[in-house]
């Protein structure tokens, strides 16, 4: 790698109180040398820096020199980056993640995001000059792939970075950013592609499946991250119901569990369920109100910001949500995880799990809370397998 480019992100990252991690820099390396692949690591080991900085030292390597002052947007470089993420709601922290090292280093670079939640108005620029760097979804990507100057537009394209590739395989939404990535290499096939995914089997399979007929390596990150799986019993087992109940007799358990931590994510497995455990929790501790919060896909982007923006500063002591919040949105308070209900699997309690310690080095827990005897077993096995490292394989739809 070029050193003085190299010397920039060793810099950016002690000014962090960071280190790079030997897996970041094998991804930076392999960028700048045109190669394309799949970053596979735990979540919240620093994953997006792995990806983000390749583009970022290639410009510098270029000899780009940094202005005294942001440029205006006619006079940003045109797009080189496209960051495809699964959901929305990830996009505002994605966002807030990648502009860091563009406003320390004064990059001459403009970032927006492109989703549903995005205003007409900056549609409407965006119509005319796109950022340096777009964060967007496969949606919203395919109807760009449409426009009569897309051949243009994507012309001096240099990367694209589909994150939580594991969440978006063996989907339809994950075979139509296949369509999206076959055509992205015809209209700028130098562009390399980089996926990034955690807690996901048939690691071969998913680089096949991102990188088609392209050729390109797997990079596994640092060494595995700290997970604490435990679970809540309920104080006379044989008085739980075997099936069919929410689980609202363990309430006093997970608000004692709640109380352990600053901030807690409580994860369930329906809205429905949500807005029953939102309202238990704060029928046992109404004090509460104001620092309890809901999350999930039906709500209005206000509202998803708010939540969002306090467990971010730590005014929410506990969030009850749906998948919502699954994915590698960055919550760093958060220290405790609940899950109410059956986990669905080993990689989805392990993602889930991530939501709490995101930071490389500490520790993530998730505490199981069953709702049933036959979820006491549930519980027991998704430990086992975790332990000894059965993560589902994602398979691709055909």
């Amino acid at each position: 790698m070029p050193q003085m480019s190299v010397d920039s992100a060793e810099r950016w990252f002690e000014s962090r109180g960071w280190r790079p991690l030997d897996f970041q820099r094998e991804v930076w390396e392999a960028y700048l040398n045109g190669e394309s692949g799949l970053v596979h690591a735990a979540t919240g080991t620093g994953k997006t820096l792995a990806a983000w900085w390749g583009p970022l030292l290639e410009w510098i390597a270029e000899g780009n020199a940094s202005p005294l002052k942001r440029p205006r947007r006619a006079n940003a470089p045109p797009l080189r980056v496209l960051w495809i993420t699964p959901l929305r709601a990830l996009a505002a922290d994605t966002l807030e993640s990648l502009a860091a090292p563009l406003t320390d280093l004064n990059l001459p670079w403009t970032l927006e995001s492109r989703t549903g939640d995005t205003k007409p108005g900056q549609r409407a620029r965006q119509s005319k000059r796109l950022p340096t760097a777009l964060v967007t979804t496969p949606e919203s990507l395919t109807l760009l792939l449409t426009r009569d100057d897309a051949r243009e537009i994507f012309n001096d394209l240099k990367a694209v970075v589909v994150d939580e590739w594991h969440e978006l395989m063996g989907t339809k939404r994950g075979v139509q950013m296949e369509l999206a990535l076959a055509r992205l290499r015809t209209l700028a096939p130098n562009a390399r592609t980089w996926g990034l995914s955690a807690t996901i089997g048939n690691l071969n399979d998913a680089r096949e499946a991102l990188l088609g007929p392209q050729n390109g390596r797997i990079i596994r990150g640092a060494e595995s991250k700290s997970i604490v799986v435990d679970s809540l019993i309920p104080p006379v087992v044989e008085r739980f119901p075997w099936a069919g109940h929410l689980g609202t007799q363990m309430v006093p358990q997970v608000v004692a569990a709640i109380e352990e931590g600053k901030t807690a994510i409580v994860f369930t497995n329906t809205r429905s369920q949500t807005e029953i455990w939102y309202q238990a929790i704060l029928a046992q501790r109404p004090e509460w109100a104001g620092t309890i919060a809901l999350h999930h896909g039906s709500l209005d982007r206000k509202t998803r910001d708010w939540v969002e923006n306090g467990m971010r500063e730590g005014t929410l002591r506990c969030v009850v949500a749906t998948s919502s919040l699954d994915l590698g949105v960055d919550f760093s308070p958060v220290d405790r995880v609940l899950q109410i209900g059956s986990p669905k699997g080993v990689a989805r309690l392990l993602q889930r799990a991530g939501r709490s310690g995101h930071r490389p080095g500490e520790v993530s827990r998730v505490t199981c809370v069953p709702t049933n005897a036959l979820e006491l077993l549930e519980v027991a096995a998704v430990r086992d397998g975790f332990e000894a490292g059965a993560i589902e394989s994602r398979q691709q739809v055909e």
